[in-house]
């Protein structure tokens, strides 16, 4: 594909502003490309927008970076096309970093320029931010080129996640600010996660965007108990954790389930509670505040003078910062609390989450703008989360209504400690945050798309078809 790209950016000027020409002139068919510059596999929220689309008829294209597994209504629909973009070559991996960046960005502008002129005209480009760079220039330039609508997905500030690392006074994340500004302004159309960020980008950056909340999809709800029972199951053979005391693989009992032979499952008396967390294992997300907090618990535990349960604590996800924690938890004595961090697939990762007792969100937006999304899967799942507290956290997390929050290891430690009191027979708060986040359910994804998002894509639907009858 690089190579006729190449060919194809080559032709001479005429042959050039004739395909211009026609890309204004030939009809938008009722499509998007989404553009997603990572891995396309730990984007949901992209693939939410993907399978709303095509539920409303749209033919899909998702441009982006492979690496992990994409939802299976994506990979079996036919009205949908992955297009994988290819990695910086390796050759330059050992280069200086800036000097690595500045080929990083040179090297995603031209394939995926290329890419994006090389596929059928879609009517709109709908691309998620951050990143930003090189993303905004070069869609814009492909959208003036084929006459297309930029639609701009707000979920979180690129400059701000670059200032975690490097500081915000670091002249790399000044110049990238500074893009993110000026190149969001060229967008036809905006959404964002937010109230916060809608304000924030009305009143600081002079865009326009309509509030698009994360909502769990259908596949995030409670599981069966034999749901959960054959989940365990098959986690067992990989990870110890989700065996029985014995320590051996066993087909009727599990660390949490057994089997009475017949097909049906019950919880054992003495489990431990399952509490999760998920996480892209990033600096905006400090797991030393839960070790802390399971440190202390962990001596609570021992001491007997109080009815907690042991827990196996499950952290999924892939990310720069996970061996760094792997090692920290492997290099402390552990008696009453478990870990696991594995990297599930799509189907088995609504099943887990469905069938854990507590969640933890460490999400602590770098702009305090954006909203965790492994929250609202958790709620999807009727699952009371603990999360750390930053600015706009409560447009979705209630205290003391459906979850608890806290702002360090200290009130981390306490709000478990109060949540799994008693647990399983006598866990009073977390029943009531369970009956509480029924009500979230009621409202899924698909739903809230069509009255927020679809408008936004049927303007310009109609407009093309107006267009065609005038011709």
């Amino acid at each position: 594909m690089l190579i006729v790209g190449t060919i194809f950016l080559m032709l001479p000027p005429t042959v050039f502003a004739l395909y211009v020409l026609l890309n204004y002139f030939v009809a938008g068919k009722r499509s998007v490309c989404i553009v997603v510059l990572g891995d396309i596999g730990r984007s949901p929220r992209m693939q939410y927008h993907a399978m709303s689309f095509l539920k409303c008829g749209f033919d899909v294209d998702i441009v982006g970076y492979g690496g992990s597994e994409i939802q299976a209504d994506l990979k079996n629909n036919k009205n949908v096309d992955v297009h994988q973009l290819q990695e910086v070559p390796g050759i330059f991996k050992g280069f200086p970093k800036l000097l690595l960046y500045v080929i990083k960005v040179i090297w995603q502008s031209v394939t995926l320029g290329i890419s994006l002129l090389l596929l059928p005209k879609s009517g709109n480009i709908l691309i998620q931010n951050p990143p930003c760079i090189p993303t905004f220039l070069v869609v814009w330039i492909v959208c003036w080129l084929r006459g297309s609508k930029m639609v701009v997905d707000w979920h979180n500030y690129g400059y701000t996640i670059m200032g975690l690392s490097l500081g915000y006074r670091n002249p790399l994340v000044r110049l990238a600010k500074w893009y993110e500004h000026f190149f969001g302004k060229f967008s036809s159309e905006n959404v964002c996660v937010t109230k916060a960020m809608q304000k924030d980008l009305q009143d600081n950056w002079g865009i326009r965007a309509t509030v698009m909340y994360d909502r769990p999809a259908h596949i995030f709800k409670e599981t069966p108990l034999n749901d959960r029972h054959k989940l365990f199951l098959r986690l067992a053979e990989e990870y110890s954790v989700f065996r029985p005391k014995s320590g051996t693989v066993c087909q009727d009992e599990t660390a949490f389930t057994v089997s009475n032979g017949n097909g049906d499952a019950f919880y054992l008396q003495s489990r431990p509670a399952l509490v999760i967390s998920s996480t892209s294992w990033t600096e905006d997300e400090d797991f030393g505040v839960l070790l802390a907090a399971l440190e202390e618990y962990e001596k609570q535990v021992s001491t007997k003078t109080t009815d907690i349960p042991d827990i196996v604590c499950v952290i999924t996800g892939k990310g720069p910062l996970k061996e760094f924690y792997q090692k920290k938890i492997e290099s402390q004595q552990w008696s009453h609390v478990s870990f696991c961090l594995p990297w599930l697939s799509p189907e088995d990762y609504p099943l887990l989450l469905g069938s854990a007792d507590l969640g933890i969100c460490l999400h602590k937006s770098s702009s305090g703008l954006d909203l965790p999304m492994k929250v609202v899967d958790m709620f999807g799942c009727c699952l009371p989360v603990c999360a750390i507290d930053f600015n706009c956290l409560g447009e979705l997390v209630k205290h003391e209504e459906n979850g608890l929050i806290f702002n360090d290891s200290q009130g981390l430690n306490k709000s478990i400690h109060m949540l799994l009191q008693g647990f399983p027979n006598n866990s009073k708060k977390l029943d009531q945050f369970r009956k509480n986040l029924t009500g979230f359910q009621t409202t899924r994804w698909h739903d809230c798309w069509v009255k927020t998002v679809l408008p936004i894509f049927e303007d310009q639907s109609s407009q093309t078809a107006d267009n065609k009858k005038s011709q």
